[in-house]
């Protein structure tokens, strides 16, 4: 029902910056919500950070502490994760989310952050 193409992935030294963008580039029905998870190799995915449609409601992941911020783009009718600060321990494959309620997902986008 939901289609996401991510971008902004790559390889970072520790404490640089990536900017993850995550589009909609084909929906049929209305989302309610849009945000990342991530998984490293071995390990559950987790929570990075979730927006609600009109932007009121976010939620960030206990391990962001003020580094990461999402934002919606409606005019691209996009959501984008800017993170700063990066550690070795967040490289993983950062997945796109999005709620329709019904949970969809892109295909992810490697994050590896050198120490």
């Amino acid at each position: 029902q939901v289609q996401l193409v991510e971008s902004g992935g790559g390889l970072v030294q520790a404490g640089g910056s990536l900017r993850l963008s995550c589009a909609v580039s084909r929906s049929i029905v209305s989302i309610v919500a849009m945000g990342w998870y991530r998984q490293a190799p071995g390990k559950q995915r987790e929570l990075v950070a979730t927006i609600t449609s009109g932007g009121g409601t976010i939620s960030y992941g206990d391990f962001v502490k003020g580094r990461f911020t999402i934002s919606r783009d409606n005019a691209k009718n996009a959501v984008t994760l800017q993170m700063n600060s990066l550690k070795p321990e967040d490289t993983a494959v950062y997945y796109c989310w999005a709620a329709t309620p019904m949970s969809n997902w892109g295909q992810g986008t490697q994050v590896t952050v050198s120490s």
